[in-house]
């Protein structure tokens, strides 16, 4: 819908484009970043933002729904509690809305049913383990996505609970889709109301009206409270699953787990859209790895044996993965569908697929902002609202090197995560940063940062400082030209272009002593490639509609040159065969994330070119290894494509959301990839099956800060960064145990 010429021009920083909607607690628009990044932007109503109750617990509940990242959710990325109109921002999912879909088309199809299904139970689980209760799961605030349902508005609800203006009698919820709790004691409400609702949900879906129906909200109300369900033209074995959601007492319903098994066995398998079968036996694992029930979990052990009479006499469940993990259902270190099955085998099979751990190694999790065990300095308090990007970190002999914003640089032992030195910096202005570190690299037993520093009042200093690893003292510090481009390491050289004086310098990582100095094109713009694949620069006129892309290759030893063409839509990704490896993007295309359409391989010597057309146009964080591509999307679905023909090879979901690039572990033959908020995901290299999922570990998440880091590997272990500053360890092969004791 067009803007009111009421409504705002903008909030927050982002551009409201339109409307989407307006509800009770507010209207939603959609808005677009600076960088061009669609957003739902809510904003309350004003009768909400005078009342300091509400504010208290808007602020209160966007901090817990912070944490809900998964793959059937639209998680916040943005929100100000403090406005005059309270506001807050969320992933932007283009799709009709249930509601509207049914209301067009009438009710789905029952082989429509479980993609759908499965899907709100996983988001549930999502929104449960952040501790939140959606409260008002209903057709309208479930978006139909392509890739599957998304669960919008959670966790608002609860700010206006107990606010006086609730308690005149306007209701929180909406009375078909409310649990009988909500009605007569909202004190009481937790993961259990939700299951009540997505049983409702489901019946309305199924049959366009919902088991509670009535001429009015108020007798509609007290049918929910007093009166049986109305499951007409639901068939039997799925009515027995709704009947149980929607059972009077919350102690009487099912956990999430249950619900799940149950709609995997009574729905259609043939609509299950999903790549591999899991087999299940007996209960679902603990995820936290304790042999005790996960308290962050909707299924308490008195629940999980309620719906076990459908289904005891069948003794293996064969079920199609569709959202949910195999981490989950199938237990850490299996593999849950490449055919090794349960049992000894599967575990000796599932042993064998990992490489040895480092000598002595534990799992561990530190901060970088933590105080050091032994070094210099403390790391400095975060600031309010998120801003800081978190750590950049890089493995180096069994080390980990980390430096950021607010992130002094800091040295931790690989093996029990201990701080072995911190870095001294310049002192910051309180709650005002005055400086920054970006990590250059680690080679040649020195740590190269690039260090910003602003006083206030002051001009910009950046300077390129040299750290050894051994000790953290400064070896050697330059001051850069602010107005150049960055400089960047490759191997033991630091390449530092310099605008004003039209020439590139590459250094000794070090000592800082020029090696050589070679000469810039005159009248254009040089930047470092996207990857480092060597000495190479990109060099484009400014502000002209050039074709073509200027690519300087420098020599190692002396510095000569060699001038390559390229398209200038052809992006470096790797290398293939000794050939550079470009994908070249669509005339759609934004911030190197595609659409891509064609890959270019260039000799780098001769500047030869062959090209070959991608099956069809993919999209995202694009990585490579061995001959494959791997395209992340930010609602976590990994695609691997071959190089050699350009056709894809396989594409799995994960329900990271935001995740980082693929790290590959050629030995083993797994990838990884993490999320914002501390999830880590393995996938067969080969086949794109899931291995397994773990929780979030992140104390806090800002989706607006990419890309991600990847996943590290030391050796057999993963070593895996936040932008919260948290630095944790894994075993791919127990990724359930987050300690020497796990």
């Amino acid at each position: 819908m067009p803007l009111n010429k009421d409504d705002p021009k903008s909030v927050g920083g982002y551009k409201l484009v339109d409307r989407l909607g307006s509800g009770g607690m507010g209207i939603v628009y959609r808005g677009r970043s600076r960088s061009g990044r669609e957003v739902a932007v809510k904003v309350v109503h004003a009768q909400y933002a005078e009342d300091p109750v509400f504010r208290t617990r808007f602020r209160q509940e966007i901090e817990a729904v912070r944490k809900v990242s998964g793959a059937f959710t639209a998680p916040v990325v943005d929100a100000d509690p403090e406005a005059a109109r309270p506001w807050m921002a969320t992933q932007y999912v283009p799709g009709r809305s249930l509601a509207d879909r049914i209301s067009e088309r009438g009710p789905l199809r029952e082989t429509e049913l479980p993609r759908l299904a499965l899907g709100l139970v996983e988001a549930l689980r999502d929104i449960h383990r952040a501790g939140v209760v959606h409260r008002d799961l209903k057709p309208a605030n479930v978006l139909m996505a392509e890739d599957g349902p998304r669960v919008i508005d959670f966790g608002i609800s609860r700010a206006a609970e107990n606010n006086p203006l609730t308690e005149t009698g306007q209701m929180i919820g909406t009375p078909p889709f409310m649990s009988p709790e909500q009605l007569t004691d909202a004190r009481t409400v937790g993961p259990a109301s939700d299951v009540f609702a997505l049983g409702a949900l489901l019946v309305y879906t199924l049959t366009g009206r919902g088991p509670f129906d009535a001429d009015s909200p108020y007798l509609t109300a007290y049918q929910v409270v007093h009166d049986e369900p109305v499951l007409d033209g639901v068939r039997p074995q799925l009515r027995t699953v709704l009947q149980s959601c929607l059972a009077k007492k919350a102690a009487d319903r099912p956990g999430l787990d249950d619900v799940a098994r149950e709609l995997a066995r009574v729905l259609p398998e043939e609509a299950m859209d999903g790549p591999q079968t899991v087999t299940l036996r007996g209960d679902l694992p603990d995820p936290s790895g304790t042999g005790t029930p996960d308290p962050r979990s909707a299924t308490s052990p008195g629940r999980r044996g309620r719906l076990r009479p459908l289904w005891a006499a069948t003794a293996t469940i064969g079920v199609v993965a569709l959202g949910l993990t195999a981490y989950l259902l199938t237990g850490p270190g299996r593999t849950g569908g490449d055919g090794e099955g349960g049992g000894a085998a599967g575990e000796q099979a599932a042993v064998s697929r990992w490489t040895a751990l480092p000598s002595g190694w534990q799992p561990w999790q530190t901060t970088v902002y933590a105080d050091a065990e032994r070094g210099l300095k403390k790391g400095i308090t975060l600031l309010e609202g998120g801003m800081d990007h978190g750590p950049e970190c890089q493995m180096y002999e069994g080390s980990v090197y980390c430096a950021g914003t607010a992130v002094l640089p800091v040295r931790l032992d690989g093996v029990t995560g201990r701080v072995d030195w911190r870095a001294d910096g310049v002192p910051s202005v309180v709650r005002k940063r005055s400086y920054v570190f970006s990590l250059l690299g680690v080679a040649d037993d020195v740590m190269l940062v690039e260090q910003h520093n602003q006083p206030e009042g002051g001009n910009l200093v950046i300077s390129v400082i040299a750290l050894d690893t051994g000790t953290g003292e400064r070896l050697w510090r330059r001051t850069v030209d602010a107005a150049s481009n960055h400089p960047y390491l490759s191997g033991d050289l630091l390449l530092v272009p310099d605008i004003k004086r039209g020439s590139v310098t590459a250094r000794s990582a070090r000592t800082g002593a020029e090696r050589w100095r070679a000469p810039l094109p005159p009248g254009m713009q040089c930047d470092p490639a996207r990857v480092n694949e060597g000495l190479y620069l990109d060099c484009v006129p400014p502000m002209t509609g050039s074709k073509d892309m200027l690519v300087l290759g420098f020599d190692r030893s002396d510095g000569s040159v060699r001038r390559l063409t390229v398209p200038r839509q052809a992006i470096l990704v790797g290398t293939y065969d000794g050939r550079l490896l470009y994908l070249e993007e669509g005339h759609l295309a934004s911030e190197d994330k595609g659409p891509f359409s064609r890959i270019r391989l260039v000799n780098p010597d001769t500047g030869a070119a062959t090209t070959t057309e991608l099956a069809e146009e993919f999209e995202g964080t694009v990585t490579t290894a061995d001959g494959v591509l791997w395209f992340v999307g930010t609602t976590g679905q990994v695609t691997a494509v071959s190089v050699r023909t350009g056709k894809q090879l396989w594409q799995t979901r994960t329900s990271l959301q935001q995740p980082s690039g693929v790290t590959a572990a050629p030995r083993p033959g797994v990838v990884y990839l993490s999320s914002a908020d501390g999830r880590v995901a393995a996938l067969d290299g080969k086949k794109g099956t899931l291995l397994w999922e773990t929780l979030p570990r992140a104390k806090w998440v800002n989706d607006l800060n990419e890309p991600l880091p990847e996943v590290l590997l030391h050796k057999g272990a993963l070593v895996v960064t936040t932008q919260a500053g948290d630095v944790f360890t894994l075993d791919p092969a127990h990724p359930e145990r987050t300690s020497a004791s796990g």
